[in-house]
């Protein structure tokens, strides 16, 4: 299986670097040019996989399911031998965090997770605004809908910054990471839908807490980290045009 496609890969290859060889470029530049066609797209595509068999094994507030598989080997001719794995299904999921340039501030909430209910310092985890996607409701909709219920506040402008999978190691959950502008309030406060076991407090941080936030080890899942580095360049961004702005006058 496959055989035919990779064979004539290496044969492409092959004439590739002995058409560059001639053109006097040395080895360097055409391990530049595999670099850059790594960073276009994945050495191997869906196609290059084999599911022999998949059962569901539970189904419940998530749901895991037994995979039998094969796939491509690197840089040879053949695939692996059959290996079973299980798969954590999940819903996709979008978070966002949101700020006040105006006020110098942004909010995270904080919550109990049972993924963390072994963590000995705390299974409270501070957390960017986040939730699964409702049937057909699109990342944008999910998230304004949670910004209501986790914060009370409604979103303004979204910019996405990445789609990703948090944990591609056991689960297929997809995230939808965004940044918006919001009114926060003064304090912080409750929030939450109680019928769904929420309980959901919500932080007002300055953004001069923002670097020692960064530096601590409060922060422990992916989002909230990546969210909170960006606001910190938008930050660095604000205060360069200031000082700009303040040099030229």
């Amino acid at each position: 299986m496959g055989k035919s496609y990779t064979t004539k890969y290496k044969t492409l290859k092959k004439s590739l670097y002995s058409a560059i060889s001639q053109l006097g470029w040395k080895q360097n530049n055409f391990i530049l040019i595999e670099i850059m066609s790594i960073i276009s797209k994945a050495t191997y595509s869906h196609s290059d996989v084999e599911i022999q068999s998949r059962e569901f094994l539970y189904k419940g507030f998530v749901q895991v399911e037994k995979v039998r598989f094969i796939h491509r080997l690197f840089n040879q001719e053949n695939y692996t031998s059959p290996i079973t794995r299980e798969l954590i299904r999940r819903k996709e999921a979008a978070g966002v965090l949101i700020y006040d340039d105006q006020q110098k501030r942004f909010a995270l909430i904080e919550q109990f997770r049972v993924g963390a209910v072994d963590d000995l310092e705390s299974p409270w985890q501070l957390e960017i605004i986040a939730g699964v996607l409702d049937g057909n409701e699109s990342p944008e909709d999910c998230i304004r809908r949670e910004s209501i219920e986790e914060s009370g506040c409604q979103i303004k402008h979204l910019e996405h910054l990445f789609t990703f999978y948090p944990s591609a190691g056991a689960c297929n959950e997809i995230f939808h990471l965004y940044v918006a502008k919001a009114d926060l309030p003064a304090v912080g406060g409750i929030h939450g839908i109680e019928e769904e076991g929420e309980n959901i407090q919500l932080h007002i941080i300055e953004y001069s807490k923002l670097n020692a936030l960064l530096q601590s080890n409060r922060l422990r899942n992916a989002p909230v980290i990546m969210a909170l580095q960006w606001l910190s360049q938008h930050i660095n961004g604000l205060e360069n045009v200031s000082g700009k702005r303040h040099d030229h006058n």
